[in-house]
């Protein structure tokens, strides 16, 4: 199968490019996502597939960097935890809800590339972020995408 390419959104304030840079082995559990559009697009995930790291509630939002697929999808145990902002008490551990992947850090562009600038971008019309009330945390991006948003970020 052909490696893919994929946008994750994560909030810099909660979980940022940093720290993923600083997380054990540049690794860890993309969890939370309870969405389930996004939920299927993580389903779709490989071990190797290549992500870029949007910073969204930023000013601007903007895409930080590169990262890729370390563990294809899995149950998210913080559906089960009642301690856990993420639980759900409708999840059944014989058929879960919810699913994470875990992510390994790649590399940061040599700037950040805001939401603005993308807008600008003609190799990026049609991207699922530039679109008009596009919220979904998680998002396909096609190679040419890929290549374009690599080449503005310096990589």
């Amino acid at each position: 199968m052909a490696k893919q390419y994929w946008l994750l959104k994560s909030e810099p304030n909660t979980f940022s490019l940093s720290d993923l840079a600083k997380s054990p082995k540049k690794t860890t559990c993309w969890e939370g996502v309870r969405n389930y559009q996004a939920r299927n697009l993580m389903r779709e995930m490989k071990k190797g597939d290549d992500v870029l790291f949007y910073h969204s509630n930023a000013d601007p939002p903007a895409a930080v960097g590169t990262a890729s697929i370390a563990r294809e999808a899995y149950a998210d145990t913080y559906q089960f935890d009642p301690k856990s902002k993420y639980f759900d008490a409708k999840a059944d551990p014989e058929n879960p809800r919810w699913e994470m992947v875990d992510v390994r850090y790649g590399k940061p562009f040599t700037r950040a590339l805001g939401l603005p600038e993308l807008r600008e971008q003609k190799a990026l019309a049609g991207m699922e972020l530039l679109r008009k009330g596009s919220r979904l945390s998680v998002q396909r991006v096609t190679a040419k995408q890929w290549r374009a948003i690599l080449k503005l970020g310096g990589l």
